[in-house]
């Protein structure tokens, strides 16, 4: 049996499925990864590194530098969801899906149309003042020119965790519970390099574990199944099973 096929089987019989994913789930949405050679951290702006910028100590002090590196490399507003997006969103129509835990902030899940969606690190279509907490839509901050302000005068701060930031709280319960709850558990496109969210996987103890990226991660060796290949191709390929029965 093919990889494919053997990961189709375990769709088709689990119930629980959750699925973990990162920056290799969207890339070919045309959101660019963080961590591969190619990827965003591998470029330097202005001779200082992402996450130097990308930092809660330095979006207060230097407002003006972060918000030209977050328009140029954080917002993909023409981003659509791919076929990895697609599929996971019949997956929950069908009652298969109990989670999507996401380490990407482009909102592409949701998008799709997913409901039980734990943004981790955030989103970039969600943004608060940080004088009134008003909220504004992704497209406030690509209309502004340099900092983008709220109507009260305060700055307009991006809704993802910066460094230095805690995870949210409640987004992490839930996570960790639909995690400690899944009978199959699908990572993708991620190499579990960034803690505290790779250390999420420890909660779980259910039937299959599938991991689907592209180079190693300290999961495989765990793994009921591992898949060297793109995810929006493998997951492009499958068939949703029917509506689970309860």
């Amino acid at each position: 049996m093919t990889d494919i096929g053997r990961l189709q089987e375990i769709v088709s019989r689990a119930r629980r499925i959750v699925f973990f994913g990162g920056a290799g789930v969207s890339t070919a949405s045309g959101i660019p990864d963080f961590r591969s050679d190619s990827g965003l951290y591998a470029e330097a702006f202005q001779s200082l590194s992402p996450e130097m910028i990308l930092s809660k100590t330095f979006f207060y002090l230097h407002p003006e530098t972060f918000f030209a590196f977050y328009r140029r490399h954080m917002l993909y507003p023409d981003a659509r969801p791919n076929a990895a997006h697609r599929f996971l969103y019949e997956l929950e129509k069908a009652d298969r899906l109990r989670g999507i835990v996401t380490q990407n902030v482009d909102g592409l899940h949701r998008q799709a149309g997913n409901i039980r969606v734990y943004e981790l690190h955030g989103s970039v279509r969600e943004n608060a003042c940080t004088e009134c907490g008003a909220s504004y839509p992704m497209e406030a901050i690509l209309r502004a020119e340099g900092i983008p302000r709220c109507r009260c005068g305060g700055v307009i701060k991006p809704g993802i965790v910066l460094y230095g930031e805690p995870l949210p709280q409640f987004v992490c319960i839930g996570a960790k519970r639909e995690i400690a709850g899944a009978d199959a558990l699908i990572v993708a496109g991620t190499s579990l390099s960034v803690e505290p969210a790779a250390s999420f996987l420890d909660g779980f103890h259910g039937g299959s574990l599938v991991v689907i990226n592209r180079t190693p991660t300290p999961a495989d060796e765990r793994a009921d199944l591992v898949i060297r290949r793109d995810v929006a191709e493998v997951l492009g390929s499958l068939t949703v099973p029917p509506v689970s029965a309860h």
